[in-house]
């Protein structure tokens, strides 16, 4: 599926996926067997049979991987060991000699496919009306378990193991002076690198308030309780995902690897707004920002490709998993460096100034804008590279 090309340290990398396995994937989707309509009239029983229907149809007749295969090997990629794994990642250097070195972290159900839409806004700002010296370097690396990055074969990379994989990283590349990003599942590994404040990180920041999960948080304006609200629901009906991938990961990852209607199903059950919004997209033709059926598929199609839907799973169990070697365990004090967030409206809940506040004590950096939800950079990826630039503008 991929070739390496050499065997240094730091190895280029290019895909190259066999027809054959396309023609495999073709014909799974062609002899899906899909259940019956849901009895609702809308998504509280899941992923609805019309949008599942119409995915499906595409992804068998229209889509075209080879897209995005072409589009990921324009890039600059790479794969190196850190820690017996070895990681993959997409390194895009600015025209800019003062350049801010960036490390993006994806979540799940993403992959680096979620971050490519801010490559031209981060790395060439003067492009989309930012000014020269608001560029940076650009590191996309695939999580352990994730997309083209290898597989764990062994328990205990949670989130602080992969925040110290990234600080050595950035170090083979080079990098003494860097900040760090994150949503989802990456949120909590730019949290976990704040924490640890590894030699060289100066910023980190997140759009999802991940001390928040926790529970540990004041209720006491309107705004607050708002949001606990919106945690609540998540948690009592929103969150069956969570509790089967951070519970029993390897028993939704026989079906994620053997039907790809299945992981499709799977991976659209994330959030209420990103999935209405993914639904219109299919079913009506109506893609939200960058939302859109072929960037989409894309993601799907990458963790078909790869079989990382129960690896990935794995990483809730490692991160989340009352079983998991992490459990139980004090996380390290808050991150004593600058950090920024920032709300997005859609996310799976909106993080007032007050939490951020309590669960940063360094931050320097607050705002809610008035669109996109938890794919922000995805979505809307000029207004999230504003946003990354106006966070790190204090720390160049």
């Amino acid at each position: 599926m991929a070739t390496v090309e050499t065997a240094t340290e730091i190895r280029p990398f290019r895909l190259d996926v066999p027809k054959e396995a396309l023609e495999d994937l073709r014909r799974r989707i062609e002899v899906t067997r899909l259940p019956s309509k849901e009895l609702v009239e809308d998504r509280s029983q899941g992923v609805q049979l019309a949008t599942i229907q119409e995915l499906a149809r595409y992804w068998a007749t229209d889509y075209d991987w080879r897209k995005a295969e072409a589009r990921l090997n324009a890039l600059p990629q790479f794969t190196t060991e850190i820690d017996g794994v070895d990681i993959h990642f997409i390194h895009i250097k600015s025209q800019n000699e003062h350049a801010l070195p960036l490390i993006m972290t994806h979540g799940w159900p993403g992959s680096v496919i979620e971050l490519l839409e801010t490559v031209g806004p981060l790395t060439d700002p003067t492009a989309y009306g930012g000014r020269p010296e608001d560029a940076f370097d650009l590191v996309l690396p695939s999580i352990p378990g994730y997309g083209f990055s290898g597989e764990p074969v062994e328990v205990g990379w949670e989130l602080g193991r992969t925040a110290r994989a990234w600080a050595e990283l950035m170090r083979r590349l080079g990098y003494t002076r860097y900040v760090a990003q994150g949503g989802d599942v990456g949120a909590g590994v730019s949290d976990a690198m704040g924490r640890q404040a590894p030699d060289g990180l100066i910023g980190i920041h997140t759009n999802l308030l991940v001390p928040a999960l926790s529970g540990d948080m004041p209720t006491d304006t309107d705004e607050e309780r708002a949001a606990a609200a919106q945690i609540a629901t998540f948690g009592q009906s929103g969150n069956g995902y969570f509790i089967e991938m951070a519970t029993r990961p390897q028993t939704i990852g026989y079906a994620l690897l053997d039907s790809p209607v299945a992981l499709a199903a799977w991976m659209l059950d994330h959030d209420t707004d990103a999935y209405y919004k993914i639904s219109h997209a299919f079913v009506d033709g109506e893609p939200v920002g960058n939302l859109t059926r072929d960037h989409i598929l894309d993601n799907i199609t990458l963790y078909w490709l790869t079989g990382t839907g129960a690896s990935a799973a794995r990483s809730y169990w490692e991160a989340y998993g009352p079983d998991a070697p992490a459990a139980g365990r004090e996380p390290p004090p808050p991150s004593s460096i600058p950090v920024g967030f920032t709300t997005f409206p859609g996310e799976i809940w909106r993080t007032p100034r007050s939490w951020a506040e309590k669960a940063y004590p360094s931050l320097t950096y607050f705002n809610e804008v008035d669109r996109g939800g938890h794919f922000a950079a995805w979505e809307e990826p000029e207004l999230f590279s504003e946003e990354l630039r106006a966070a790190f503008a204090s720390v160049r």
